[in-house]
């Protein structure tokens, strides 16, 4: 009698025991397939948002601009990784358009271009671009658009930079280089949904004379900014 009670309680238990298992093992399915739920909707809110943000951003622009996307032709030489003139570091952000001028009448595009490329090595400054335009109207790329350049100071970290090469001392640019700053400036404004008032002088970011034509010429300026509209509608 005395066995058949022991044995009794043993199955009891063992039957307890397999019972709080199959529940504890319930509980750690519900809580799993809670965390999973939770995740996929987490996702899912961020990409309902990044979806709303994008449709926002996309109804601002319809209507307003048309913008060109064709890429103009361009040579691109892209400067070796350096301190001195190709950190590397990634433009997270294109908020702005930076026009400049080389400041060096007479010199070409691939000269400048070199010049940059050559402060891997002398060291002597911190300096370059993402493209250059030359005085016949030729573009050179020296930076990825995905990484910035030390052209303009506070606004390197969201901004793309265009040089421009002059030939005498009044800075004006020669009709080439005109016509292709206008023709890269608008395809950047298109792939960066940027509008006009977004392309700046570097006379904008610290107060430089730079461009020079355009800071001594206001009304320059205005006609340049004028064309961009122009050819985006």
């Amino acid at each position: 009698m005395k066995d058949y009670k022991r044995q009794a309680r043993e199955r009891y238990y063992r039957r307890k025991k397999k019972r709080q298992r199959e529940i504890l093992l319930h509980i750690g399915f519900l809580v799993l397939a809670a965390a999973l739920l939770l995740t996929c909707l987490t996702a899912v809110v961020r990409t309902i948002k990044k979806t709303v943000l994008a449709d926002a951003k996309a109804e601002q622009h319809s209507g307003e601009e048309n913008y060109v996307g064709e890429k103009p032709e361009m040579d691109v030489q892209l400067l070796p990784i350096n301190p001195y003139s190709r950190p590397g570091y990634a433009l997270e952000e294109v908020n702005g358009i930076v026009i400049h001028y080389t400041a060096n009448p007479g010199t070409t595009a691939q000269q400048n271009r070199d010049y940059f490329a050559g402060l891997a090595n002398t060291g002597e400054t911190s300096a370059s671009s993402h493209f250059i335009i030359g005085i016949s109207g030729e573009i050179i790329q020296c930076v990825p658009c995905s990484e910035i350049s030390y052209a303009s100071n506070d606004r390197n970290k969201d901004t793309i930079a265009i040089e421009c090469c002059i030939a005498d001392e009044t800075g004006k640019f020669s009709d080439a280089t005109y016509q292709s700053l206008v023709e890269l400036t608008t395809w950047l404004m298109g792939r960066y949904s940027l509008q006009a008032e977004d392309v700046i002088r570097h006379y904008d970011v610290t107060g430089k004379n730079c461009p020079k034509y355009f800071v001594e010429n206001e009304a320059a300026w205005k006609a340049f900014r004028k064309d961009l509209e122009s050819r985006i509608k």
